[in-house]
């Protein structure tokens, strides 16, 4: 059997694992059930997909989405993996012929819907050589976890029917309760378990006081424009919000799609096809979006408002940065929508575990500390330092004096009776003259105007740390009405006194409706920006002309790796991380051109770069017809680059190349007078490729020729 690092660097083009993925690949390739829990981009599906690769037989591979398993296939396929799927949105006569050649034993790995695995599951056992089961998104499974699917639960029917198979979970998100519950409920039998870290250092976290939609839009468009050529998406708490952002990007003039579970089968396939190939920029969406994308270069994710939890919130920020590069995640937090949250988690099944859930969440917005610390303790991860990549690290709190303040606003609060919310207590303070305040003559109570130097976000900002710091409480059950607590009569009463973290507005808005960028030449700041920029686009072509997603061409990542080493030649683009064989012959000619152009040295590679190719493909074990193929050359053309590399040495055996039939042919019309071997042999029709290399054989057995 190839070693799992062979299959890594042949395929995937990469030298080394990242962490725990060479162990779990071992435990699996011996026998072992395993439940894998790694972070978003962390590298789950090479787990399966290698072992797959060097055990015998067909890997069945269980998958929720089936956006997930067709974009999958795709990038096996691209990698050079026979590799299909079977769901509902094929026809049957497809899903078929991907269950034939499973059973044919011509496939290394077969995607399937658990309903649809559950309705073939015999036909599997009968005719298929499984090597492996891997359940993907396994947290579906559990009671606990936050996207819950009964028919998960049946998939026990897995370890049972396939009892000599090794049965794999695999999950982003799990906390304690859900590992269990996905062990216990799946028949696991003495799993070896990998806990990855859930660390994402690469992706920048920031939670923003909800500046209003003008602000939150001006930011979302200075994203779109420091990323010309990458995505981002912006996740929304309704239909209905997720559409008025959608148009307000529209009419901004930036590429938006729109995405919630509202729209026809067909509308959200469309939108998620533009998204992932990279026609638009940005996906307008609900949390129904996302599972099932693959997509490696999106540079930020936006929740215009908060999520229910945070195992939701961890893996929608995952969809960033998935190639490792750097990658911002920014929430804008808004108490009202802490008020809608809750309003949900009252309709639930789960109120008292949805309940705290939520409050961890929020706890999570409110923070003044390293935000990424509070992430990884709810994950169970220890983390003994700051992060230095969030908003609470980069620039930490100032402190003042709000005792004063406190008493404003509790006094307030107080005169009215407790009878109102944060946003009427907020235009009291301010002085306002609404018709709320007008009606309910809150204009004559004695502190009405007191606070009108501040302004409504800052007010805003110092009620919410009254509450999480105990001094206010909202009464849920009372229409959200805020009240003081013993502890705030106490600061009222002067008996207290309390410090508040000084209001700071964000740096990065700018004012104003902005504009789509006009077409003119970029200005980029370092040379390494511009080739980045040309190395993208010229994926950006490639993809358009094989119609594949861009990112399935080469990842940022990889990209990033051309523009350090800055490949001029075959033997140095090989060495690209995330350059596999069957990718360096297809693209290295076009990639390399491009490198050399801006190196100022000529576009046409060193002679003997296709001879080169040739080597390294048929050394990667793909026959003549294969190689002919993946190059778009004649076969004779190859057959003449591996009689030169046996002119050399390089090749000894013969079998894969030429019959010992067509060996012994040249070898007669060569002992018969090698000066007209050729001749003779072309007037008898034998192909020229044959001819030459046959006598590159004869030569190499006899020293004849």
């Amino acid at each position: 059997m190839p070693s799992p690092i062979e299959i890594l660097r042949k395929f995937y083009g990469y030298s080394s694992f990242r962490p725990g993925q060479e162990e779990i690949i071992n435990n699996v390739i011996g026998g072992r059930d395993t439940l894998v829990l790694m972070p978003t981009g962390g590298g789950k599906s090479i787990c399966y997909q290698i072992p797959a690769l060097v055990l015998p037989g067909t890997a069945i591979v269980i998958s929720p989405l089936i956006a997930l398993m067709n974009d999958q296939v795709q990038a096996l396929r691209a990698n050079g993996v026979p590799a299909f799927a079977v769901h509902s949105n094929q026809n049957e006569a497809d899903n078929s012929t991907a269950l034939s050649l499973a059973a044919q034993g011509k496939l290394k790995i077969l995607y399937i819907s658990p309903e649809r695995f559950m309705m073939d599951m015999e036909r599997l056992a009968a005719a298929v050589n499984v090597s492996l089961i891997a359940i993907d998104e396994a947290h579906c499974i559990s009671q606990w976890g936050h996207d819950f699917r009964p028919v998960y639960k049946e998939l026990i029917a897995a370890k049972e029917k396939f009892n000599n198979v090794p049965v794999m979970a695999l999950t982003a998100t799990a906390d304690r309760l859900t590992r269990k519950d996905i062990s216990d409920s799946l028949g696991l039998s003495d799993p070896f378990c990998w806990i990855g870290s859930f660390d994402r250092p690469n992706i920048s976290l920031q939670v923003i006081n909800d500046p209003g939609k003008k602000k939150r839009l001006s930011y979302i468009a200075n994203l779109i424009e420091d990323h010309p050529l990458d995505s981002g998406i912006v996740y929304c708490l309704s239909r209905k919000k997720t559409e008025d952002m959608h148009k307000s990007l529209l009419d901004m003039g930036y590429r938006s799609v729109c995405y919630h579970a509202g729209m026809l089968p067909a509308e959200r396939e469309k939108a998620q096809r533009a998204f992932v190939n990279g026609e638009a920029q940005v996906v307008c969406a609900t949390i129904a979006f996302g599972m099932g994308i693959d997509k490696s270069n999106i540079r930020w994710v936006v929740h215009n408002n908060i999520p229910g939890n945070i195992e939701s919130y961890y893996q929608e920020i995952g969809r960033a940065g998935r190639d490792g590069m750097p990658a911002k995640a920014i929430l804008f937090y808004n108490f009202g929508d802490i008020i809608t949250r809750r309003s949900f988690v009252e309709e639930s099944g789960q109120k008292d575990v949805n309940r705290e859930k939520l409050e961890f969440m929020q706890r999570y917005a409110e923070a003044s500390v390293c935000r990424r610390r509070i992430l990884l303790s709810y994950f169970s991860e220890e983390s003994i330092c700051d992060c230095g990549n969030c908003d609470n690290c980069r620039s930490p709190r100032e402190t003042f004096d709000g005792t004063i303040l406190a008493q404003k606003a509790l006094s307030a609060v107080i005169r009215i009776n407790c009878a109102e919310g944060i946003n009427t207590v907020i235009d009291i303070l301010r002085g306002l003259n609404n018709s709320t305040i007008i009606q309910k003559r809150y204009h004559q109570v004695k502190t009405y105007g007191v606070g009108r130097d501040l302004s409504s976000r800052q007010w805003h900002s110092y009620i919410l740390q009254m509450i999480q710091l105990g001094l206010l409480e909202v009464a849920y059950e009372d229409n959200f009405h805020l009240r003081p607590t013993p502890y705030g009569m106490r600061v009222v009463r002067g008996q207290e006194r309390i410090e508040l973290n000084t209001f700071r507005d964000t740096e990065f808005f700018t004012s104003g409706k902005r504009k789509a960028p006009a077409a003119s030449k970029p200005v980029y700041a370092t040379r390494e920006e511009e080739l980045m920029a040309l190395l993208k686009e010229t994926r950006r072509e490639v993809a358009l002309s094989e119609k594949i997603p861009a990112y399935v061409v080469f990842s940022d990542a990889t990209l990033a790796d051309m523009v350090e080493k800055r490949p001029v030649d075959i033997e140095t683009f090989a060495k690209v991380n995330g350059v596999g064989q069957l990718k360096l012959a297809k693209y290295s000619k076009k990639f390399i051109g491009v490198i050399r152009k801006f190196e100022g040295k000529s576009k046409s590679l060193p002679a003997g770069s296709s001879v080169k190719e040739t080597w390294i493909l048929f050394e990667s074990g793909m026959s003549p017809e294969e190689i002919a193929a993946v190059k778009e050359v004649q076969k004779t053309t190859v057959l003449s680059h591996l009689a030169e590399l046996t002119d050399k040495g390089k090749i000894t055996d013969f079998s894969r190349i030429i019959s010992e039939k067509d060996i012994a042919m040249v070898e007669e019309a060569i002992r018969e007078d090698a000066a007209t071997a050729y001749k003779s042999l072309r007037e008898k029709g034998v192909d020229p490729g044959i001819i030459r290399m046959g006598q590159a054989v004869v030569k190499y057995r006899y020293g004849i020729g």
